[in-house]
């Protein structure tokens, strides 16, 4: 049980442990690789009813991927294990929404970009009300990767994008209002689920699923789903602008502070997802990915929030309107 992946046979349950928690559970190669194996073998049990995913340390379910070590690597010119990274995450992630059994993730804590990737393609995700949500991967210069280029065009009206473009973090009750977990339960109760599934299987999650609080972004969707349906990031802000309420403009001062070319790249694959497979938008993902962490918007981006996290980004270009409209149809041919 000292190992970076926990994975054992519990009762009616296959048991997979996140176990980083210094790290916020954040994923590496080795934690990828061993939750595909851990996966694999749990298909193949016929004693595994289900399979539980958690995760040790109680301040992350996970922080995502280790994006810190994926930049030194591309700053080094180091491609391959870039590559190795991101098709074996990719692939896990296919791996789970295929997987033939109940997968449960049972999420408390931060659950960010590659730890919704190991939860949101499962069948039961359960959030406590510690949970915390989101795709930040603007405020790097990287994109909403994971499948994410998936579900998020699938979420209710222009949520999807608006998480897509603003990195906006949802707590574990709005991440069911809009679809990126199934069950709210807090979590007091979660040791006590997570024994009555090992023990009775999943039948037990409605027992201990609570009714929702409302929805904290109910009042201002209808805003949402008008501006983040506009056809490009530009014509997001004017509609944003146009509005001129307190939410829109808090929302336009966010965007401003974000990698103006992530942000066109983002919404450009975000878009086009909603047209594609989930294996469509895994292999548009590791293409662009590969570009994108080579990128000195990446590289700034991840030096600003996560190396020396003076959160002062010095992106270039410096504004939205400034960035080449060529330059990001590039990145797609």
């Amino acid at each position: 049980m000292d190992e970076v992946i926990n994975a054992w046979r519990d009762g009616r349950v296959g048991r997979i442990q996140l176990n980083r928690p210094k790290a916020l559970n954040a994923l590496d190669l080795t934690m990828v690789q061993l939750i595909h194996i851990a996966l694999d073998d749990f298909a193949d049990d016929p004693a595994v009813h289900a399979v539980v995913i958690e995760a040790a340390g109680g301040r992350a379910f996970c922080a995502g991927g280790d994006v810190r070590a994926i930049r030194a690597q591309g700053m080094a010119g180091e491609t391959a294990p870039i590559r190795a990274f991101f098709a074996a995450e990719y692939a896990l992630n296919q791996a789970i929404a295929d997987f033939p059994k109940p997968y449960v993730a049972l999420i408390d804590g931060l659950c960010l970009g590659g730890g919704i990737g190991v939860s949101v393609h499962g069948s039961h995700r359960i959030a406590t009300e510690n949970a915390a949500f989101a795709m930040p991967e603007t405020a790097i210069g990287l994109f909403p990767d994971i499948g994410a280029t998936y579900f998020l065009p699938r979420l209710p009206g222009a949520v999807g994008m608006f998480l897509a473009l603003t990195g906006t973090r949802v707590t574990g009750a709005d991440a069911v209002h809009v679809g990126l977990a199934t069950h709210f339960c807090p979590q007091a109760r979660l040791p006590e689920l997570s024994a009555a599934i090992a023990a009775d299987g999943v039948a037990v999650i409605a027992a201990f699923a609570e009714p929702l609080p409302p929805f904290s972004l109910a009042q201002h969707r209808a805003l949402i789903d008008h501006a983040f349906s506009a056809p490009g990031v530009r014509e997001v802000l004017a509609a944003l602008e146009d509005d001129g309420g307190e939410f829109a403009m808090a929302t336009v001062s966010a965007l401003r502070a974000l990698s103006p070319s992530s942000l066109h790249w983002s919404f450009k694959i975000v878009k086009d997802g909603g047209t594609r497979t989930l294996d469509e938008c895994l292999a548009a993902e590791l293409a662009l990915v590969q570009k994108i962490t080579r990128h000195p918007e990446f590289f700034e981006g991840v030096r600003a929030v996560v190396v020396d996290k003076d959160r002062a980004p010095k992106w270039r270009p410096a504004a939205i309107e400034e960035v080449d409209p060529a330059e990001i149809a590039a990145l797609f041919a």
